[in-house]
């Protein structure tokens, strides 16, 4: 499978506007909760941000509740991605604890080479810091993309961490 980062990015953009989002904070976990998923926050290990599932036929995100709010907030986009675009692959996914039937994120996952964290990471990207909301914020504020102040800033806004807001506008340029 290759990656189609673009199809990703165009599943967000019509989940933003099935909810009916008109600005930032992307509301993430009512988004979440209302496509009928179950988000559940728990202290995981460290390297684990989240996970994806389906038990029972129900759908299920785990968030890594010892993460930054931030973080979490992007682990919960990324793990939606994964019901909304890969359901048959988290529904045949590697066991782990309990039978549950998870997709993991992971070392290989966080060095972009796996063709379905890649278009997660795109949807994530798209769902909490949609191009629409970001190019309107650029314009107001004039950021030069080298003013860390000014990222925080832009990112505070967005409720991302810095590092998320950077990747994101440096995939814009």
């Amino acid at each position: 499978m290759k990656a189609n980062p673009e199809r990703a990015r165009e599943a967000a953009r019509a989940v933003l506007q099935d909810f009916g989002v008109k600005g930032v904070p992307v509301p993430v976990e009512r988004i979440i909760k209302t496509r009928n998923i179950v988000l559940q926050y728990a202290p995981l290990e460290e390297d684990l941000s989240g996970m994806a599932y389906i038990k029972d036929g129900v759908g299920i995100i785990g968030v890594n509740a010892l993460h930054h709010p931030n973080r979490q907030r992007f682990s919960a986009a990324h793990e939606l991605a994964h019901h909304v675009l890969h359901a048959p692959e988290i529904q045949k996914s590697v066991h782990i604890d309990k039978g549950f039937r998870v997709l993991l994120r992971d070392d290989v996952s966080s060095q972009g080479i796996d063709p379905l964290e890649i278009e997660a990471n795109a949807f994530a990207s798209e769902l909490l810091m949609p191009q629409e909301f970001l190019m309107d914020a650029l314009d107001a504020s004039g950021l030069d993309i080298e003013d860390d102040s000014g990222i925080e800033a832009l990112a505070r806004k967005f409720r991302v961490s810095a590092s998320a807001m950077r990747y994101r506008l440096a995939g814009r340029f």
